[in-house]
Order: structure tokens, then sequence, then C-alpha cells
């Protein structure tokens, strides 16, 4: 069984940063391409950002562009969110995931395994 944990979320004035992780459990997160989702009360859940199999190529949503920064490290099966001059706008309930494919997907019906989510606070 598979599992992802999501760790780093927290309380953060604007312009901070904050560093998010993701750890696999029961798989080789090295098999599969990944993704960074969030969802803020009463909205759908958001693209942020993926990295394919090989961790060679990325794609960010424009929202985050230039700010957020996705990597993953084979060594230690855990993928990583660097955020950096937050905004009270990314607060949301950040999420993980794992899809079966190798390239970069942008849709939550690509994904097929989420980890629980972590809280991200941003204030003004």
């Amino acid at each position: 069984q598979v599992q992802l944990v999501e760790s780093g979320g927290g309380l953060v004035q604007a312009g901070g940063s904050l560093k998010l992780s993701c750890a696999a459990s029961g798989r080789n997160l090295g098999t599969t391409a990944m993704g960074w989702f969030r969802q803020a009360p009463g909205k759908a859940r958001e693209f942020v950002a993926a990295i394919n199999r090989a961790g060679t190529s990325i794609t960010t949503s424009d929202s985050v562009k230039g700010r957020f920064r996705i990597s993953r490290a084979h060594t230690n099966n855990t993928l990583y969110l660097q955020m950096n001059s937050l905004k009270p706008e990314d607060t949301a309930v950040y999420s993980c995931a794992a899809t079966p494919y190798l390239g970069l997907y942008r849709a939550p019906s690509d994904y097929n395994i989420w980890g629980q989510g972590t809280q991200v606070t941003v204030s003004s």
C-alpha cells in the first residue's frame, strides 16, 4: 500500500517562505511522475506544479511561477515544494499526488494516489 505524507505547512507572513515535503512509503517514487495541488475553502482543487519521473522536467501554474519550485530526491523518496514570496491568496491545503504516467500532468484526474494534505496559511 503506497502512502504519501505531506509536512512543512504552517502559518507564515506575506513575503515569507515555506518548504513542503511529501514522503512516500511502500513505493519508490522514482517510478512515477508527481505533482502538487492546493485547495482553498470553497474553491476547486488547483494545480500548482508537476515534475516528471526522472526529475528533469517541471511545470508550474502561472499563479506561482517564479515563486514556487518543485523538486524531488530519489535518494530519500521525497518530493518537495519550495514556496517563496508567499501571498495571502496562497492560503490553502496543499497535497502531493502520484501519477502512473511518466510525463507532466496538470489535471487531478491524471493522479491516482494522494496525500492527506498540509495546511498553509499566509497572513497579510
